[in-house]
């Protein structure tokens, strides 16, 4: 296997940066890519070679497969990292980088299509003897009566989710057999259009359940390892707002039977890199939903908490290097949460691009930004809000609640609108504060918010 001396970065924004700085940390070269509304961002200013590939829509650009194998020919980069989001766990994409010659930097093709679909992922979970919230036996039948019994044996109510693909497309919850038929029918629909494939499963809809994520990394090579939980409980329409790590509440005995269980499931599976095991808790039980085969927006609480250089040891993997890592190894110190700082009204979410006229971030001890921004920097309309990600980091939670309240405070971005207000207001919440939210919490109090004005 080529030793990787050049990676060409297959995103833009933080996550392109990130990757970057890690990169120059282990002395490899760096291709960054970039639509013309990227021209200014700032990771392509610092790589060691820049290729526009293509205009601003991400179909034309970011999701431009040939585009940015092409650009990696171009510049005989060794291998290519995906990100998150993108083309980070399109199959097809993993498997045309390597059968042009290059290595992902991620898992094997068949392992994303794998954990892909929902149904084949979850039938795996079961077969490695993971948790998994109670539901359809796969993919549901078109047999609209075989549905209904379906449906009774679970017990009301229920989701119906999309068999591929996420972000709350495709799923309905159902409280009785009355509109059982008809939201099947709507969710396949809703599927088909967003993810190209109609197929759609059923669950047992938890009323009030967490959202509790595993982080594990594997070599492909039989050494996998777990890096603890992090909770992603607090979220709007089912994008995450808040990580934390560790989760408020879990016991070391919890976090050491799940993790065991995901690393032996990343053995069965022979993943390879750094994946991400998500479930629901409620009432003291684990439920498996999904795993995710790439890196997340999330991992710096982990490595906050753990020390571990996440994006490093992917590469590391990639590179063909044994983990060298042991469970063993891995100590879990203090607390760590996470404030995704998005362009966009506080109180609407109606995204804000435009121009930062001012922009000051803050510092003190255990704090972290994560940002592409700058004084000047246009936020362009054609991507994701996200623009940032604070991260406070203190000996316990109060204290990294704390920290974090004070980030927030001293942080300045004029020009455009931001959620910071929503995030200072969410670390005053007393809920939150207390650690007893759950992922249907943040709505409620936006509600509160609303009303209170």
């Amino acid at each position: 296997m080529k030793e990787i001396k050049k990676i060409l970065i297959a995103n833009r924004g933080e996550i392109a940066l990130r990757i970057l700085r890690c990169c120059r940390e282990l002395g490899i070269k760096t291709v960054a890519v970039y639509s013309t509304a990227d021209r200014e961002q700032k990771h392509v200013a610092l790589a060691d070679e820049a290729v526009c590939i293509g205009p601003p829509q991400a179909g034309r650009s970011y999701l431009n497969m040939a585009a940015i194998i092409s650009a990696a020919e171009v510049t005989q980069a060794d291998a290519i990292h995906p990100g998150y989001g993108f083309l980070s766990e399109n199959a097809d994409f993993a498997e045309s980088v390597e059968k042009s010659g290059f290595i992902f930097i991620g898992p094997k093709a068949e392992t994303i299509r794998l954990m892909g679909s929902k149904t084949n992922a979850k039938a795996e979970m079961i077969a490695a003897g993971v948790p998994c919230v109670p539901g359809s036996n796969g993919v549901l039948p078109d047999d609209d009566d075989e549905c209904v019994r379906i449906a009774e044996q679970v017990g009301y109510p229920v989701l119906i989710k999309a068999a591929c693909g996420g972000g709350g497309r495709g799923m309905h919850v159902v409280r009785s057999e009355v509109d059982l038929v008809q939201k099947v029918h709507l969710a396949r629909s809703e599927a088909l259009a967003a993810f190209k494939d109609g197929s759609v499963f059923m669950e047992k809809y938890l009323e009030t359940p967490r959202h509790i994520e595993f982080q594990v990394l594997s070599d492909g090579q039989g050494n996998a390892i777990h890096l603890g939980e992090r909770d992603c409980s607090m979220q709007r329409r089912n994008q995450k707002v808040v990580e934390e790590s560790p989760a408020p509440g879990i016991t070391d005995e919890q976090r050491a039977e799940i993790g065991h269980l995901c690393v032996e499931a990343c053995k069965r599976i022979g993943y390879r890199g750094a994946g991400t095991f998500e479930f629901l808790y409620e009432e003291g039980h684990f439920y498996f939903i999904e795993m995710n085969t790439r890196i997340q927006v999330e991992h710096p609480v982990t490595e906050m908490v753990t020390g571990v250089d996440l994006i490093k040891e992917m590469i590391r993997i990639a590179d063909g290097k044994p983990l060298k890592k042991k469970q063993s190894n891995i100590r879990f110190r203090g607390h760590a949460i996470e404030c995704r700082i998005n362009a966009e009204n506080a109180r609407s979410f109606i995204p804000s691009p435009g121009e930062i006229k001012k922009y000051h971030q803050p510092g003190g001890p255990g704090i972290r930004l994560d940002s592409h921004c700058y004084a000047g920097y246009k936020v362009p309309p054609h991507y994701d809000s996200m623009i940032g990600k604070l991260v406070a980091y203190g000996s316990d939670r109060k204290s990294a609640i704390a920290r974090m309240r004070q980030a927030l405070a001293e942080m300045v971005i004029e020009g455009i609108q931001t959620n910071i207000p929503l995030q200072s207001r969410i670390m005053r919440d007393p809920v939150f504060k207390e650690g007893t939210h759950h992922i249907h919490y943040l709505e409620k109090m936006l509600e509160q918010w609303a009303s209170e004005s």
